[in-house]
């Protein structure tokens, strides 16, 4: 199990919103320039928000600003990457290899190209409904493992205007 501490930022009657902290390396590495990751962390911010399940905590005693422990067993990691990264591409080769033909024309490489994208759009609806599926499965989903019980810094600053 792999264990992340957070913030709880909203709260459902089934599940929590986790803020972690984006922990990486970017700054020390040396391919900083060529990197996807660190444009995209550039773009899109250093916020990460985790749906959590609840486990053996009950949600409506948790609070907004709290710390908490979560924990992602490891094989959700591994099996979560093969399905969202390789479903879509399988997807795309097998509907360009399904659309192809023998002939060289332009009329079969733009049939073997939309066998592509049916396939990749295909794989990615695949990948929507099997996590629509996981949903509320705490074998598949990150789990409240433990809550920090002192207050949190909204809270202090809520006690002093009170």
């Amino acid at each position: 199990m792999i264990y992340e501490t957070g913030t709880i930022v909203s709260k459902n009657k089934d599940s929590l919103m986790v803020e972690t902290i984006k922990q990486t390396t970017c700054d020390s590495c040396s391919a900083q320039k060529g990197c996807g990751h660190t444009a995209l962390t550039k773009m899109t911010g250093t916020k990460n928000e985790i749906r959590v399940l609840p486990g053996d905590f009950c949600v409506d005693k948790l609070r907004l600003g709290q710390s908490v422990t979560i924990g992602i067993p490891e094989h959700i990691v591994v099996k979560g990457s093969l399905v969202v990264y390789l479903v879509p591409i399988i997807g795309a080769i097998a509907g360009a290899w399904m659309m192809s033909d023998q002939g060289k024309t332009l009329e079969q490489d733009l049939f073997s190209i939309l066998g592509a994208l049916i396939g990749l759009v295909g794989g990615g609806i695949f990948v929507n409904l099997r996590s629509q599926k996981a949903k509320a499965d705490a074998q598949s989903n990150p789990v409240l493992c433990g809550v920090e019980n002192e207050p949190s810094e909204l809270e202090k600053i809520e006690q002093r205007f009170i």
